[in-house]
């Protein structure tokens, strides 16, 4: 029997899935991921629920097999995730096809509407599903935040750590795979081991994973700036398998936004943290994310945080229009008054100025070595990146295929050192260096 899991949203919601991957490949069963293709027996779509573009897809995709569930190609669908979690009541109600919606915490119910048991000996054990040279580590589940704009505590409740020794135990279990880089998620990293250990056990966790011998890389998503363990700073610059690179999402920069907003800091204090991170390593490359149109953003507000990323020049940067989402504070206590015209012009501009500082950047690299991991060979190209890159949402190093000086082929998921030969906003052209 066949089962094939579609995974929409963000990173987490993967490592849920190849988690019960895992679990019906150990059943007996033929596991399939995100194949639209390939005819299964059995589709769970695992769902993102977390603002309307996201809802819009789950919804669009769960109405595409339900089709096919009445034309008779699949026998059972399920759904699974954030959407499922946020608005089971009105999703069985409008779709009754489907045969069960499970929350963020049933994988044992969905196994169970399967006829099967969930094998706790095999909860350290995924079925990975990126290229087998990375994976994604989830080394907590949930939030404690109160940030005004977000939904996520009350979809995936308070936060709750993986014990370090788990998280250990799992990370050997991916390297025996052939993983190199661990992606450490969650939904905040910097309140990591609060709720178990009673304090933010992020720097214990690292000295951990980087005393696993096949980890080449780790890397860091999703900081949260308030109370962020200084300690981690200095294993990032101390320590090589710790790449120079943090996702750390500031929102913004006014301060009357900041509180609005719930952020818990001041403008002060975040550019304390941010050039705290510039002077003890100076070629790190940090990640953020802001919102326009947060209700109460007026032009100077905008005008304020267009300044300071200007100034500033984050490495990487992306930016949300602000969503009015029920059931947070922000939607509770404040009018979306700020109109979509609005909200999407100040997103162009934010990333048309996040455009010129990229391309500023990246032509400063030409004519460095980087070490470059081997992704991906797509049109004509080796696809790879330096530490200072994530998958799917950082530059990219493309290495023609023909004209490697090496004069034998590049493996996908291992390291070469390339000089960067010439630069794009968001992409970087590079030649594999001679050997001597």
């Amino acid at each position: 029997m066949t089962v094939n899991i579609i995974t929409l949203g963000c990173s987490k919601n993967l490592v849920d899935s190849e988690h019960l991957l895992a679990q019906f490949r150990a059943l007996g069963y033929r596991v399939l991921h995100d194949e639209y293709k390939e005819p299964a027996d059995v589709v769970i779509i695992n769902t993102c629920g977390f603002i309307l573009d996201a809802r819009e897809e789950s919804v669009n995709t769960i109405l595409e097999y339900i089709e096919k569930k009445r034309l008779g190609s699949l026998q059972k669908l399920f759904v699974m995730g954030c959407l499922s979690e946020r608005y089971r009541k009105e999703l069985n109600d409008e779709m009754p096809e489907v045969d069960g919606f499970f929350g963020v915490w049933e994988m044992p119910a969905i196994l169970e509407a399967m006829g099967n048991r969930i094998d706790h000996q095999l909860l350290q054990e995924r079925e990975v599903t990126t290229p087998a040279h990375y994976a994604y580590l989830k080394i907590s589940e949930g939030c404690n935040r109160t940030c005004a704009f977000c939904a996520i505590p009350g979809i995936r409740g308070p936060q709750q750590s993986i014990p370090i020794d788990a998280l250990v135990r799992e990370s050997a279990n991916l390297v025996r795979k052939g993983v190199k880089e661990l992606i450490l998620i969650a939904q905040d990293l910097t309140s990591y081991g609060i709720d178990i250990y009673g304090r933010r056990a992020l720097p214990e966790l690292l000295k951990e994973l980087v005393q696993i011998k096949e980890v080449e890389w780790i890397r860091l998503h999703y900081a949260y700036p308030t109370g962020f363990p200084e300690e981690v700073i200095d294993l990032m610059a101390g320590e090589e398998k710790i790449c120079n690179y943090l996702d750390i999402p500031i929102q913004h920069i006014n301060n009357d936004m900041l509180t609005s907003m719930g952020r818990g800091h001041d403008r002060e204090k975040l550019e304390q943290l941010l050039h705290k991170f510039r002077l003890q390593i100076p070629d790190v490359a940090l990640r953020t994310t802001v919102i326009a149109g947060f209700p109460g953003e007026t032009e100077e507000a905008f005008s304020e945080l267009m300044d300071f990323l200007a100034e500033f020049r984050f490495e990487r940067l992306g930016v949300f229009p602000y969503s009015h989402e029920e059931d947070t504070p922000a939607h509770m206590k404040l009018k979306d008054v700020i109109p979509d015209r609005v909200k999407s012009d100040r997103a162009e501009a934010i990333m048309k100025l996040q455009q010129e500082i990229s391309f500023q950047l990246n032509r400063e690299k030409i004519g460095k070595s980087f070490s470059v991991l081997i992704d991906r060979i797509e049109e004509g190209y080796y696809v790879g990146r330096t530490q200072y890159d994530s998958p799917e949402v950082d530059n990219e190093i493309l290495i023609p295929l023909n004209g490697n000086p090496l004069k034998k082929e590049l493996m996908v998921g291992e390291f070469y050192q390339v000089i960067i030969t010439d630069a794009e906003a968001f992409d970087l052209f590079g030649q594999v260096e001679q050997e001597e």
